[in-house]
């Protein structure tokens, strides 16, 4: 089904971007360096949302429309987002630029984490593996009909996995991510949730 087109605010001119990118982290990877993190409690042992961005064409981004305030209660969002202060930061720099208000915006940001189907294989795994870039777009791809390797972009971190990033239009249709790159290693380390 597709997504409504979402209207800028009441009393807020129409935003400055051209599309979204959907950021999911890796949670193992950033665990390794993040031990007491609210999000390494071992509840989320795989993507994780890190962020919904405005996104420009040019490759550069808009942050800190406004001060419009946030979220009465961020604990909405912590099933997909396991940090109350990750969600503050992502509104005020993001999501202010949307042109929605913060319900609006998170409502928008749980229905493009829902339309992203996780691979089986990227689905939490316990154990670590080594993927190319081009076999976890591959994997993505096969479980997302109507998703090409162009909409989404692989990022890693001294060749570990840290994010998948897709490019989505403003209703959430997959693009091409025209300005955003992929890791460059060859071979792509996938830590897993019990590494």
């Amino acid at each position: 089904m597709r997504a409504a087109m979402q209207r800028p605010a009441a009393g807020e001119s129409a935003p400055d971007f051209d599309y979204y990118l959907l950021t999911l982290s890796w949670s193992p990877e950033y665990c390794h360096g993040h031990p007491n993190s609210p999000e390494c409690n071992g509840s989320h042992p795989g993507f994780v949302v890190h962020g919904l961005w405005p996104q420009r064409n040019d490759g550069e981004w808009p942050s800190h429309c406004s001060n419009a305030p946030g979220l009465p209660d961020p604990s909405t969002m912590l099933d997909i987002m396991p940090d109350p202060h990750l969600v503050a930061h992502e509104w005020a720099t993001h999501g202010t630029c949307s042109g929605l208000s913060a319900q609006q915006y998170f409502a928008l940001v749980r229905q493009a984490f829902q339309s992203i189907r996780i691979p089986a294989p990227l689905a939490g795994p316990a154990q670590s593996k080594t993927m190319s870039a081009t076999a976890i777009k591959q994997s993505f791809t096969e479980a997302n009909s109507g998703m090409s390797a162009d909409d989404m972009a692989i990022s890693c971190h001294n060749r570990y996995l840290s994010a998948v990033e897709f490019c989505l239009s403003k209703d959430l249709q997959p693009i091409d991510c025209q300005a955003v790159r992929d890791c460059t290693a060859r071979s792509i380390r996938i830590p897993g949730s019990g590494q």
